[in-house]
C-alpha cells in the first residue's frame, strides 16, 4: 500500500532552518531526503545525512547526542555506515519513525538541536561545507523502457512503421546495467569509444563516439528485497520500495546502432550513469501519487500479476525532469544553462510497482540498494521529449542554443544538469536537487 498523507506533508509547517521555507526550496521540512556525505577536509568516513534547505542534518552526530529515541534511535543505529543499504533493508518502518522524528527536531520552534553549542558544526552543517557520495552500495541495476512516448519516439526512428513492438504493451521491458559504473552527480564523464557502423560502409570502425546523449530517468532504489525464488505481489510494491532519484543514463547512440542487435544495449550503455546523491522516500512522496498513465484505446489491461487492482489511484508518482545543458562557450559568456526538455512522470505507461513486481516474478532477489531506472521520461509534446536522439530526430535536426551554438549530440566540455521537483496544491513544493555531470575528451587507447 502507498504511504499515507499525515502531518508532516502539512504545508503550513516551517523549519527553524530559514533557507528551508524560502520559495522554490527543493529540501523543505516537509522533504528531508536521504543522502551520505563528509565534511570536506575532515577525517572522518562518510555517513548518512538528511537534506533541509541549505543544510545537512548529520544523523549519527544526532544519534551519538541522544537526540533520538525508540525505533528513530534503531533506525539511525542503521546510518553509522557509509551507504544507505542497512535501512533501507529495514523496511519502510523504520525509515519512516526516524524522518519523523527529524521533522520534529527540525520543526520551527524546536530548541533541542539548537541546545548544542557546535551544532551549524557538528549537527547540522552547511551543506556547501559538504562533500557528497553515491547514496547506496548498488548491487544490481536494471534500466527499463516505462514511456510508451519515448519508445514510440525512437522506434519511429529506426522501424517507421512498426516504432512499438507487441511486447512493450504487456511487459515491462528493460535490460541488466552496469552498476560498477554507476556514479553520484558531479563526477566528471569520460566520452567513450566504442565500434561504430557508418551508413555509408561495409566495415565498423574504433573510435570516440559521435552521438553522445543524456538521458532524463529516475531511479527507484529497492528497500527490502526477496529470496531467490519468491516473487513479489504487487500489492506490496510499494513497501519494497524505499525512494526516489534523479538518473542520467548516458548513452553512445552511434554505438548502441552498431552492438544492440540482437541483444540490446551493451558498451552504448555500460559506461556511465549518473545518479543524484539525495534519495526523496516514498513517504515524503505522498501526496504527489496519481493513477497511471491513461492507456491508448484499444491497448491490453495489464495482466493480473501487474494489475494494481484499487491501489491504481495511486500507483504512478507526478515528478516533473527538466534537463538543462551548459556549453563552454556558455559558462565563458555567463549565459545560463538552457533547458532542453520538460518530463513528467505521470506520462509513463508502467509504474515503480508494475517495475519491481514484474522485475521479480521470475523468482530473480532484488537486495536492499539494488536500483532500477524508469528510462528515458517523456511525454506527448516536444519539450517533454527527454533525450537528444528524440529532441533532434536522430541528430538530423539540430537544436539551438542561446549564443548561437546548436546541437545533435553532446559536445566535449557540455554539462548535463537534472532538476527534479513535486508539486500539488495544497502541499509544498518538494525537489530531488541536482544531477550534473561535465563531459571529458575520449581517452586515448593504448
Amino acid at each position: 500500500m502507498s504511504r499515507a498523507i499525515d502531518e508532516t506533508h502539512d504545508a503550513s509547517r516551517r523549519s527553524w532552518v530559514e533557507s528551508a521555507n524560502r520559495a522554490g526550496c527543493d529540501f523543505p521540512l516537509q522533504n528531508l531526503p536521504f543522502g551520505i556525505f563528509r565534511r570536506r577536509g575532515a577525517d572522518e568516513p562518510p555517513r548518512a545525512g538528511v537534506a533541509i534547505g541549505d543544510r545537512i542534518v548529520d544523523v549519527t552526530a544526532c544519534q551519538t547526542t541522544g537526540l533520538f529515541t525508540d525505533s528513530a534511535a534503531t533506525a539511525a543505529e542503521a546510518c553509522t555506515e557509509p551507504t544507505l543499504n542497512r535501512l533501507m533493508a529495514l523496511g519502510p518502518d523504520a525509515a519512516s519513525a526516524l524522518r519523523r522524528e527529524l521533522w520534529r527536531l527540525l520543526l520551527d520552534g524546536d530548541e533541542r538541536v539548537r541546545a548544542h553549542a557546535d551544532w551549524e558544526t557538528r549537527l547540522v552543517p552547511g551543506m556547501a561545507t559538504a562533500e557528497l557520495f553515491c547514496p547506496a552500495e548498488i548491487g544490481d541495476f536494471t534500466d527499463f523502457f516505462s514511456s510508451l512516448h519515448h519508445a514510440t519516439n525512437a522506434g519511429r526512428l529506426f522501424r517507421p512503421d512498426n516504432p512499438v513492438l507487441p511486447n512493450y504493451r504487456h511487459v515491462p521491458v528493460g535490460y541488466h546495467g552496469r552498476a560498477s559504473s554507476v556514479v553520484v552527480g558531479g563526477t566528471a564523464i569520460r566520452r567513450p569509444a566504442g565500434q561504430t557502423m557508418a551508413d555509408d560502409s561495409d566495415q565498423p570502425v574504433f573510435g570516440p563516439t559521435k552521438a553522445l546523449d543524456y538521458e532524463a530517468e529516475l531511479g527507484f532504489f529497492v528497500g527490502r528485497g526477496n529470496a531467490l525464488g519468491s516473487p513479489r505481489d504487487i500489492r506490496d510494491a510499494d513497501d519494497c520500495l524505499f525512494g526516489m532519484c534523479l538518473v542520467n543514463d548516458w548513452s553512445a547512440r552511434d554505438i548502441q546502432k552498431w552492438e544492440a542487435r540482437p541483444l540490446g544495449p551493451f558498451l552504448a550503455k555500460s559506461f556511465a550513469t549518473s545518479v543524484s546523491p539525495w534519495i526523496v522516500t516514498f513517504e515524503a512522496l505522498a501526496p504527489f501519487r496519481v493513477p497511471p498513465s491513461a492507456r491508448p484505446e484499444g491497448d491490453p489491461a495489464p495482466l493480473a500479476y501487474l494489475d494494481h487492482g484499487p491501489a491504481s489511484e495511486r500507483a504512478g508518482v507526478d515528478v516533473r525532469i527538466e534537463a538543462y545543458v551548459s556549453t563552454r562557450n556558455m559558462r565563458a559568456s555567463d549565459i545560463p544553462p538552457a533547458r532542453l526538455s520538460l518530463g513528467h512522470a505521470r506520462d509513463l505507461y508502467w509504474t515503480p510497482g508494475q517495475l519491481l513486481t514484474h522485475h521479480a516474478s521470475n523468482g530473480c532477489d532484488m537486495h536492499p540498494g539494488d536500483l532500477m531506472g524508469s528510462g528515458t521520461v517523456s511525454g506527448p509534446e516536444r519539450e517533454n521529449e527527454g533525450c537528444l536522439l528524440e529532441l533532434t530526430r536522430g541528430g538530423r535536426e539540430p537544436v539551438t542554443l542561446p549564443g548561437g551554438e546548436t546541437r545533435r549530440f553532446l559536445a566535449d566540455g557540455d554539462e548535463v544538469i537534472l532538476k527534479g521537483y513535486c508539486e500539488a496544491e495544497g502541499f509544498a513544493r518538494i525537489g530531488f536537487g541536482e544531477c550534473r555531470a561535465r563531459i571529458l575528451p575520449a581517452q586515448a587507447n593504448s
